[in-house]
């Protein structure tokens, strides 16, 4: 049987392939690295995207023989390694939450869409920040990889290697959290 071609091939088999062809993984790069860097802009800013993509993708290609053949989509493992890498940075995103709440300026110049709870919003809305400022850490990956991200709650688990059932009661706490605080700057 015959390989596919290599830009239709699934995630799985291009990381397959790389283990012994290292070049074929750069499809997987070129497939998923506009969606991390933009996650990543959002999370910490323009200036430590290109760090955090060139970090998750040199760790997943130094540990590609690791990766579950059995998992045809590699989003889920780059977005796990792509959320450690991340929260290495953790001060820097809270930091720059903050420092949005005191000048009202998104240093990531966050443009709006269609995702979950208004997450989007940050360039109108501080309440909103000092929220995702003040969730767990585990609660906000959470909610961003869904927000931001797009991923479903399996893949929101098997990312941040947890059951799908801590997601949701995660996903729970920080939609409460960041409902509170919206309601109330509409009621004060």
């Amino acid at each position: 049987m015959a390989q596919p071609a290599i830009a239709e091939a699934a995630d799985a088999d291009l990381i397959r392939r790389s283990l012994r062809e290292p070049e074929a993984f750069a499809t997987v790069f070129d497939r998923h690295a506009p969606a991390l860097h933009r996650y990543a802009a959002r999370r910490l800013g323009h200036d430590s995207a290109e760090d955090v993509v060139s970090e998750t993708f040199l760790a997943a290609f130094e540990h590609r023989h690791r990766y579950q053949l059995g998992q045809a989509d590699a989003r889920p493992w780059l977005y796990g390694i792509a959320s450690n890498v991340i929260g290495k940075r953790r001060r820097r995103e809270v930091a720059r939450y903050r420092a949005y709440m005191r000048g009202g300026v998104d240093p990531a110049d966050i443009t709006g869409g269609s995702v979950e709870d208004g997450v989007g919003t940050l360039a109108v809305n501080r309440p909103l920040v000092a929220a995702l400022a003040g969730l767990r850490t585990g609660d906000r990956d959470a909610l961003l990889l869904v927000a931001w991200a797009e991923l479903t709650y399996e893949e929101v688990a098997e990312a941040l290697n947890v059951p799908v059932g801590t997601v949701r009661s995660r996903l729970n706490r920080a939609r409460k959290k960041v409902r509170q605080a919206l309601e109330g700057t509409e009621h004060g």
